[in-house]
């Protein structure tokens, strides 16, 4: 059978289709240029999502939802052009890592670079006072920043003393005082308060 196992190899080399190789691992255009395209894409791509990306990531609906899984075929052409090979994919998946994390490093150096990356935290609530005008420009609505805020642990606006979406598109909320819910543990401390007060107040027993 071990003779055999040449005429079966050169019988399968035979039958892979002519270029597929040269698909494979020859590039069609420049590292240079292949390196450039994805560096650029990249921060396309982060300028929008800087500009417009927080309600994105806040609340996420339909239409959003379209245009993210468009996105990438949209500028899949733009990153790789003719070049269909798979080193070249592998090139530009090694471009957009490196990339990134060189640009996560530096950030946490340079608050200004984290700025313009990423921006800061819209004020959206002050006392329970919602900035409609803020919500407009954020492309808000009311009624999705409601539900953020009730899965933050507030049951209504009158209870946030103020709340902001964050860069990342979370939502912080900081509720009144009166408005904290109390834990079991607050209670046993009422509790021995209480009970403290009480006996400090007992007339001693002749």
């Amino acid at each position: 059978m071990i003779e055999h196992v040449p005429a079966v190899l050169s019988h399968t080399l035979a039958a892979v289709p002519t270029g597929v190789g040269s698909d494979l691992f020859d590039l069609q255009m420049p590292v240079l240029e292949k390196v450039i395209r994805t560096v650029v894409i990249y921060l396309g791509i982060a300028l929008i999502i800087r500009v417009a990306g927080k309600r994105l990531m806040a609340q996420m609906n339909s239409l959003d939802l379209v245009v993210v899984l468009l996105l990438s075929n949209v500028v899949q052409n733009a990153i790789i052009g003719e070049d269909n090979s798979l080193v070249g994919g592998l090139i530009g998946a090694v471009v957009l890592v490196a990339f990134n994390a060189v640009l996560d490093h530096w950030s946490m150096r340079s608050p200004r670079l984290a700025w313009l990356l990423s921006g800061k935290a819209t004020q959206v609530v002050t006392d329970g006072v919602v900035d409609h005008h803020q919500l407009r420009r954020l492309g808000m609505t009311e009624a999705e920043l409601t539900n953020s805020i009730q899965q933050q642990g507030a049951t209504t606006l009158s209870e946030v003393r103020h709340a902001a979406l964050e860069p990342g598109g979370s939502v912080t909320v900081e509720l009144r005082p009166d408005a904290h819910t109390a834990t079991i543990a607050d209670l046993r401390r009422a509790v021995d308060a209480l009970t403290a007060q009480l006996q400090q107040g007992r007339p001693e027993r002749p």
